[in-house]
């Protein structure tokens, strides 16, 4: 067993205190008890920061920079809307990522594609997975599939006939700890499923999608230089 150093923990548990901390506000925000200005800029800042990012691969100042100017002009216009629908505005960004990452697994069920976490595991196994891992990560991607699709309903469920505190309970503080329940429950059946020499650790699943996602990245660069 490897015990991570010091740095390695810290950035862990600054990283676990942050994802709270946004849960916490996040909830305060939708359930309409935070301040209004403050629940928006936490709601906008990942899509901004995602915004900014594509923004600096472009590569094009000038573009870059009026880029920047019209996200800045957006926001600012769209503001005082913004503030009013709190609630509406954090159920959007919760049911579009759960939609999102579904459809990242689950279009690799179809047609030509491998399974998604099938590519983590053969990465995980130095490119080569038995045919018993092959069976195994096509269910587990199935599994994640139906599990986002299933966290998008509850969402749409709650957030229309619920009260706005308890659809913002399940959406900012329950998704997290049911994100990690799903996995401690397929590395349950993993050690259940899997002989022992197929097994992988959470640790090579992490190296897995790593290794994946770079390799994703180089395929796109090399298609659109």
């Amino acid at each position: 067993m490897i015990v991570p150093g010091p740095a390695k923990l810290l950035r862990g548990l600054a990283l676990a205190a942050l994802v709270v901390a946004w849960a916490w506000f996040a909830h305060q925000g939708s359930a309409g008890a935070g301040n209004p200005d403050f629940s928006v800029a936490l709601a906008t800042a990942p899509v901004a920061v995602l915004f900014v990012i594509l923004l600096w691969r472009v590569g094009n100042p000038l573009g870059s920079a009026l880029g920047g100017l019209a996200m800045l002009g957006l926001l600012a216009w769209s503001w005082p809307a913004l503030r009013q629908n709190i609630a509406l505005l954090y159920y959007i960004q919760h049911l579009g990522t759960n939609l999102a990452l579904a459809a990242l697994f689950g279009h690799t069920l179809f047609g030509r594609h491998e399974a998604l976490v099938t590519q983590f595991a053969r990465m995980a196994h130095g490119g080569v997975v038995s045919a018993a891992q092959e069976r195994y990560s096509r269910q587990v991607t199935i599994a994640w599939s139906i599990f986002f699709l299933a966290n998008a309903a509850v969402s749409s469920v709650l957030f229309w006939l619920a009260a706005p505190a308890a659809w913002s309970l399940f959406a900012n503080v329950l998704s997290t700890p049911l994100v990690a329940a799903m996995f401690v429950i397929e590395h349950l059946c993993r050690n259940h499923f899997l002989p022992p020499e197929d097994r992988s650790s959470v640790a090579d699943t992490i190296r897995g999608y790593r290794a994946a996602m770079a390799a994703r990245r180089q395929n796109t660069q090399a298609r659109h230089p």
